[in-house]
């Protein structure tokens, strides 16, 4: 009897290759429901603004769903929060999230494909809401999609590609009420923080929620108290897989580019879902 070949040995490129691209499939359709965040928080269109900024502050997250006769109406984020109301002088005690929060809804099913949601993402400009069955069941945010992106020709762009060039700097000596009117009026989430000259922090939106305002902190203070240090950073020339899985491991959203030490630009997790998307 004839033996069979051993085809791997005999064509082992060949069939490397047609694995590779067989796995890639598989992590290109992944489905929105096996990476949702589950943990939705919700708040009523007539509480305050400050009530919205504890919430988020205390619970870490960048979003809440709000809710009326207990059906999801709309959606409240830190941006709306930095955009609307602090970078205006408005008082976060007397703004009430129905004048604040977003709406209608970005809504996707569970069954939506990674692809699908991050392409639906960067269209609409938002949050996804995940619904079944007219059920909310989750949401789905930048920092989510960023988990999960595959290692495919889409993700192997270089950052210089889709980073932000003119990054905004501040000295570790500006108020924080003087960060929040500039983030605020240029519709940024961070700023990197500089000593001396040289980078030394970052100061996000997520700071603002869970250092400042969660604690009842004042504005009146400098913001390299509440920066975060040191500053993490990757080379120009890295790939958007490489800086999506340095952001998930770190647990950030946004990431300075470098060469030679020198700061390049900055690109956050909706620029590589943005990447992704194309």
């Amino acid at each position: 009897m004839r033996k069979t070949k051993n085809l791997r040995k005999e064509f082992p490129s060949v069939l490397d290759s047609a694995y590779r691209q067989h796995m890639s499939d598989l992590s290109r359709y992944k489905e929105v429901k096996e990476i949702m965040s589950k943990d939705v928080f919700a708040i009523s269109p007539e509480a305050s603004m400050k009530e919205a900024a504890r919430i988020m502050g205390e619970k870490h997250i960048g979003s809440l769903i709000v809710t009326k006769y207990d059906t999801p109406v709309g959606i409240v984020t830190e941006r709306d929060l930095l955009t609307k109301v602090l970078a205006l002088g408005r008082d976060i005690k007397q703004e009430k999230v129905e004048k604040v929060m977003s709406y209608p809804l970005i809504t996707i099913c569970l069954t939506t494909t990674i692809k699908e949601a991050a392409q639906v993402m960067i269209k609409k400009k938002g949050r996804l809401a995940v619904f079944e069955c007219g059920k909310l069941m989750g949401i789905i945010t930048a920092s989510d999609l960023i988990k999960s992106l595959p290692e495919v020709p889409e993700t192997e762009v270089k950052v210089d590609t889709f980073m932000t060039k003119q990054v905004v700097t501040v000295d570790e000596k500006v108020s924080l009420d003087a960060i929040v009117k500039i983030m605020g009026n240029q519709r940024i989430g961070s700023v990197i923080v500089t000593r001396k000259g040289q980078p030394a922090g970052i100061f996000t939106e997520r700071d603002l929620l869970t250092a400042v305002l969660a604690k009842g902190k004042s504005l009146n203070t400098q913001v390299g108290d509440k920066a975060s240090s040191p500053l993490i950073t990757v080379s120009d020339g890295t790939s958007i897989h490489k800086a999506a899985i340095t952001m998930a491991m770190k647990h950030i959203r946004r990431l300075p580019i470098t060469r030679d030490k020198k700061l390049m630009g900055i690109i956050t997790a909706r620029d590589l879902v943005e990447a992704y998307a194309k």
